[in-house]
């Protein structure tokens, strides 16, 4: 695809394994309770607000005081948040590999991520070194899928969003980038992904 000259990476789901049923099937004896749990009390949306820039401790005290009775599994969520890091997805990571050595495509990521803990990712794992730019929806105040946050990244790196593909694994996500006009790829697994960028000529 010659009208395509970047490429922009979630990470979650994509390049990194996270999942916090890595923790709760340590708390809980079953699926079950790990699913309800994480549905009811410790929610998604619940942890996407610290996402958008909102404080871990003033969020795990406020959802203590609203369920005392699950202190101990809340505070869990955060305090032993680096358990739930599954480490890389090593065929994503080799296909980012690819595109950063064989060819003049600019890759950047767009992440929804804790200004607060997305240090330690950074710290860790060499290979978000090698995006030509990163913007980290904790940073910006903003996340996926609100219009601003795509913009930031669109105008910070003058990216014109007919030339990007978006790679996430939430197709939300990829529903947001496409009403600025931005491609995406809703990653299922790694194997797709290289198929869908062979197909596209982008490999």
């Amino acid at each position: 695809m010659a009208d395509i000259n970047t490429i922009i990476f979630d990470l979650g789901g994509v390049l990194i394994d996270w999942n916090p049923r890595y923790v709760y099937r340590t708390i809980f004896d079953n699926e079950e309770k790990v699913e309800w749990f994480l549905k009811n009390i410790c929610t998604h949306d619940w942890n996407e607000r610290q996402d958008e820039g909102y404080s871990i401790s003033k969020a795990t005290e406020e959802l203590v005081f609203k369920y005392p009775e699950w202190e101990t599994e809340i505070r869990a969520y955060y305090g032993r948040w680096e358990e739930m890091l599954g480490g890389p997805i090593q065929e994503s990571v080799d296909i980012f590999r690819k595109l950063k050595e064989k060819t003049d495509l600019k890759l950047y990521a767009l992440t929804n991520w804790s200004s607060e803990l997305f240090p330690i990712v950074l710290n860790r794992y060499d290979f978000l070194h090698w995006f030509d730019g990163r913007v980290v929806s904790g940073e910006e105040k903003t996340r996926k899928p609100f219009p601003e946050i795509y913009q930031r990244l669109l105008d910070r790196y003058n990216v014109k969003p007919s030339e990007a593909i978006l790679i996430d694994d939430s197709l939300r996500n990829i529903k947001g980038g496409e009403m600025l006009g931005i491609k995406g790829i809703h990653f299922l697994s790694s194997q797709q992904l290289y198929d869908e960028l062979f197909y596209r000529e982008l490999l």
